[in-house]
């Protein structure tokens, strides 16, 4: 038996040593990875209000050093400095919702219940560190919120202002999206790119669709595809697939499926169809 577990710590010990890529990735991202989940608590307390208003200085000092750990001390000086752009764009997220749901019945609901909020907040922050060119954290800090939410916003998509998810789960935003002003999407929806050939040369194409301002997409759409936009005011139904562009003010819908009703007895309930 002692054997045996030599022979196989040798085994493991040769492919790790391989630098396959399993191996490259336990020296690029591992012996960090925990300080994400830290840095994006302490940023989301920031812009969330969950920080107490006189200690926001000392605050602001110590999530100071966290980043620098994490992305470098010049980086981090420039993540700090997005904070303020971060904090309002969220409370008009906040706004967003409250507006959009009724059964919202306050502003303290939404930050604490709504999943849309949490995916939005660690999003902003994650775009951040994508500009930075801090990608592997910014990716790490969205798989975070999609676990806790189900949404899966790519950090490197553009998403403007007053943006609301209704539910929220099943969500997908492509990394090159584009979304514009006052856009809402129910859960299901995905903003994705067509199945893809080219691999690795596909990098840096735009490949995501673009929403232009005041849409509105409703539960299960699919919109594929980097050249499609769907023009400002378009309403998108339910179960769309749609990899064209639409106009402005577009109506996009199903056709009502052919429902087929039979009533029963009461006492033939249950035999199923």
């Amino acid at each position: 038996m002692a054997n045996d577990i030599a022979k196989i710590a040798a085994e493991l010990r040769d492919i790790r040593e391989s630098n396959d890529p399993v191996s490259a990735a336990s020296t690029e991202i591992l012996p960090y990875s925990r300080r994400i989940g830290d840095a994006l608590g302490a940023l989301r307390s920031l812009v969330t209000d969950q920080s107490p208003t006189d200690h926001l200085d000392s605050d602001l000092q110590v999530v100071h050093g966290i980043a620098s750990a994490l992305i470098g001390t010049e980086k981090a000086w420039t993540l700090l400095g997005d904070l303020p752009e971060i904090r309002r764009k969220i409370g008009q997220d906040v706004s967003a919702a409250y507006e959009r749901d009724p059964s919202a019945t306050s502003y303290g609901e939404v930050i604490a219940a709504f999943p849309s909020i949490l995916a939005l907040s660690t999003y902003r922050i994650a775009h951040s560190c994508y500009r930075l060119n801090e990608r592997v954290v910014a990716r790490i800090m969205s798989e975070t919120a999609k676990k806790d939410t189900g949404i899966d916003i790519h950090p490197g998509a553009q998403i403007g202002t007053h943006f609301f998810i209704d539910h929220g789960t099943g969500v997908v935003i492509g990394e090159t999206c584009v979304i514009g002003e006052r856009v809402k999407l129910y859960h299901g929806v995905t903003l994705g790119a067509f199945s893809n050939r080219e691999g690795r040369r596909d990098v840096g194409k735009k490949r995501h669709p673009t929403l232009e301002d005041d849409v509105t997409i409703y539960p299960g759409a699919t919109i594929l595809g980097g050249e499609t936009v769907v023009g400002k005011g378009s309403v998108i139904g339910g179960n769309v697939w749609l990899t064209h562009s639409v106009p402005e003010y577009s109506r996009v819908t199903m056709e009502t499926p052919d429902l087929q009703v039979a009533q029963s007895l009461p006492e033939e309930f249950g035999d199923g169809i």
